[in-house]
């Protein structure tokens, strides 16, 4: 009996320590060590996207607080780009804003969606929300995913139910790079 009581306040000590920080927080955690740094990235070799190819690519982990990180990703020069992620509660939204040179706002931009649980702590994943399917309505089936571990970054996007390929660059974090300025729009 005496073994059975220490086991049961082991796993019950270890449940209350696991349940204070749920993955989603951990990945978010994680994720805010690389506020203020700048990471090149590479386009997965299968891809062939013309207005990337060949291009400098750029993530710089931002702007971060506690309960947004913004993250510009440049392709050469263009700074139009920005994911921002969102901690609500257990879960974390993703959007995309995106901006013009003289930072008003693309017609296209604010789409991505929320992810449907905590996640792990290094992979969260975002279906298309409502708003996006509106806005974009080929982009409904998308789904995004961001990997993160010690060495690397990897932002995704399959257009589920379509010949369309996986689209993944992966950022290598233990080589950060200058900082490349701020987006368009926050100067």
């Amino acid at each position: 009996m005496k073994y059975i009581s220490i086991l049961l306040f082991l796993l019950f000590t270890q449940n209350s320590i696991a349940q204070d920080k749920n993955n989603a927080e951990l990945f978010w955690n994680n994720l805010k060590e690389y506020c203020g740094k700048a990471f090149e990235g590479k386009l997965d070799e299968s891809i062939k996207n013309d207005s990337f190819s060949g291009k400098k690519l750029t993530m710089y982990v931002w702007d971060c607080d506690e309960k947004t990180i913004k993250i510009p990703f440049y392709v050469g020069d263009d700074k139009s780009r920005i994911w921002v992620l969102t901690l609500e509660g257990d879960r974390i939204k993703l959007k995309h804003d995106h901006r013009h040179e003289d930072g008003s706002e693309d017609s296209i931009t604010q789409y991505g969606g929320m992810s449907t649980n905590a996640g792990l702590e290094n992979l969260q994943f975002f279906p298309a929300d409502v708003e996006t399917a509106k806005l974009i309505p080929a982009a409904a089936p998308n789904v995004w995913w961001i990997t993160l571990d010690e060495d690397t970054f990897s932002y995704n996007l399959k257009r589920l139910g379509t010949e369309r390929p996986q689209f993944t660059v992966t950022f290598d974090l233990t080589k950060p790079v200058e900082i490349p300025g701020a987006p368009w729009g926050a100067e």
